[in-house]
């Protein structure tokens, strides 16, 4: 079996992970999550909804550590996935704080790295940023109406 073979074979597992019905919620809820400071992440951990910051976060931590360590290719894997560039990019500016808080230096190091090497990167997560938070501005607004 080739290396693109087993890789693609891994990417395909980590689908089928995605498609698991907590995990789907886990998604879903990280989709329409958006902080505009580190306090409403801290907010966040007081609610029942932190259960899915953290179980989207550590799945795209273990799928970014599977690349980063040549178990998945990683050209194959940033070809066909860009959702862990969305998720990281609703962390990353909070990213140290986060470390700190929950006294864990090293927390989503994996995610980090992978996304470090990504190119264009930061522009990507600049987008990804923007769209998440008008989703929440309209999300507020049909709230409120």
């Amino acid at each position: 079996m080739s290396d693109k073979h087993e890789s693609m074979n891994g990417i395909i597992k980590l689908y089928d992970l995605r498609r698991e019905p907590v995990m789907r919620e886990a998604r879903e809820w990280f989709d329409g999550f958006y902080a505009d400071s580190f306090d409403d992440v801290i907010e966040l951990f007081k609610t029942p909804d932190e259960r899915y910051f953290r179980m989207a976060l550590t799945y795209w931590d273990m799928a970014a550590a599977f690349v980063n360590h040549g178990a998945i290719d990683e050209q194959l894997f940033t070809e066909i996935n860009g959702e862990h560039l969305a998720v990281y990019s609703k962390v990353e500016p909070f990213i140290e704080d986060l470390r700190g808080m929950l006294k864990s230096p090293a927390l989503l190091a994996n995610l980090e790295k992978l996304v470090v090497r990504t190119p264009n990167s930061a522009e990507m997560m600049t987008g990804f940023r923007e769209r998440a938070k008008e989703r929440q501005t309209q999300k507020k607004t049909a709230v409120s109406a």
